[in-house]
């Protein structure tokens, strides 16, 4: 270990290596520059083959050449004219007596470089096919059970269930609980995406959340989450922000819908529509059915003439010919009315899922006063004024006391 010349010993004769082990020995000592962080613009920037990452951090005053080693973090956000905050040490690159800030993680700094960092992995995904419109899946017709990947908390959850109930009710929805903003978002929409794929039920997956800024967005826009929802197992539907705004996640799901409640609505059909077409495709068999009856009568007719044509004696064909025509005028006739019947059984039981049916059927549907539907207890605290609807009209109503049913489990109350 070198050690500090003296007064005594001012004509000691250093070598330039000790000299720069010396300086590098002082700047790494200092606490301030061992852990340090900088911002600035980055220029002459250079990426070899070594996979490293050479380039001066400069703002109007001054500049600092810096070195990040490929095992760094944040180097795709790093290019010439780039803005980014960097973390590292300063140190002496002795071979060349240099000193440099060795950076071990980078970021974007401000929302110029955000979008900056966004049109980068935008294209570095899509050169790689995670956009390629080939690999999107089509949508289950009629899902059984849909996955909702989006906080537990806020409209966009409501919205999506009371579409779905609206629209349709036949489906199970099942809530994976995700953080949508925030540091620990990215990988808590990571996590849940997970916990789909380890699921052997589920149809499809909706991943939602409200608008918001770009940098309310971002974990939608970070490159986890987008293969994330490429290996999702099954179809994902994106509903990230409002209808202008864009995500990565956005480009890689299989479908992207611009609202959450429009997600809700594209995900499902509507049994109001499918009544109507089972009824149509009901008309179409009865009609179908009548048609070919006409046509086969239409046959033996024209065969009974070519064989009174050809055999005068035709009496006792024809009677057979005519009983034959009678059973299938009955035949016609019973599988026209097991159809009317299919479709008269159709008709009720979708009528039967109505609101007004259930309503009718003693069930009532409670909200809180100018407020949400309550779905469990827990929604509700003694106290809180209620509106109750019911089949012919609505009642306002206090709740007095909140009592769990036996072996309910929960809170008692919100508050």
């Amino acid at each position: 270990m070198l050690e500090t010349p003296d007064s005594a010993m001012s004509d000691t004769v250093y070598s330039v290596s000790q000299v720069s082990t010396l300086i590098k020995g002082y700047l790494e000592a200092n606490p301030v520059l061992s852990d340090l962080t900088v911002s600035g613009e980055v220029s002459n920037y250079r990426h070899p083959s070594s996979g490293h990452h050479y380039f001066t951090l400069r703002d109007a005053e001054s500049a600092l050449s810096c070195v990040m080693f490929r095992y760094g973090r944040g180097g795709e956000f790093i290019s010439d004219g780039s803005q980014v905050i960097v973390h590292g040490k300063i140190s002496v690159y002795t071979a060349r007596g240099d000193m440099q800030l060795y950076v071990d993680s980078a970021r974007p700094d401000g929302v110029g470089a955000l979008q900056q960092a966004f049109e980068e992995l935008r294209a570095k995904l899509e050169s790689e096919g995670l956009f390629d419109p080939s690999r999107k899946r089509a949508l289950p017709v009629f899902p059984a059970k849909i996955a909702v990947i989006t906080s537990p908390s806020g409209a966009v959850i409501q919205d999506i269930v009371n579409v779905l109930s609206r629209r349709y009710p036949l489906a199970e929805l099942l809530l994976v609980p995700t953080a949508v903003q925030g540091e620990s978002a990215a990988p808590e929409i990571v996590r849940a995406i997970s916990a789909v794929n380890a699921m052997d039920d589920i149809d499809v997956a909706i991943l939602a959340r409200g608008g918001g800024s770009l940098e309310d967005l971002w974990p939608f826009n970070e490159e986890t989450v987008a293969r994330a929802v490429y290996g999702c197992n099954v179809p994902v539907i994106s509903a990230v922000g409002h209808e202008t705004d864009y995500t990565i996640a956005d480009f890689v799901a299989d479908l992207r819908a611009p609202t959450p409640s429009a997600a809700a609505e594209i995900v499902a059909p509507d049994v109001y529509d499918l009544a109507r077409e089972v009824a149509g495709f009901a008309v179409l068999l009865l009609q179908g059915t009548q048609r070919l009856v006409r046509d086969k009568r239409v046959q033996l007719e024209f065969l009974l003439d070519r064989m009174e044509y050809r055999a005068p004696d035709t009496e006792a064909p024809r009677q057979r010919i005519d009983d034959l025509l009678t059973r299938a005028k009955l035949a016609v006739s019973r599988i026209a009315e097991i159809r009317r019947q299919d479709v008269r059984r159709l008709e009720a039981q979708l009528s039967a899922l109505g609101p007004s049916k259930i309503l009718a059927r003693g069930y009532s549907i409670v909200r809180l006063k100018d407020g949400p539907v309550a779905v469990s207890v827990s929604d509700v605290t003694a106290g809180d004024m209620l509106e109750i609807t019911l089949q012919d009209g609505e009642v306002d109503a206090e709740a007095k006391a909140i009592r769990l049913l036996a072996g309910a489990s929960g809170g008692a109350g919100k508050g």
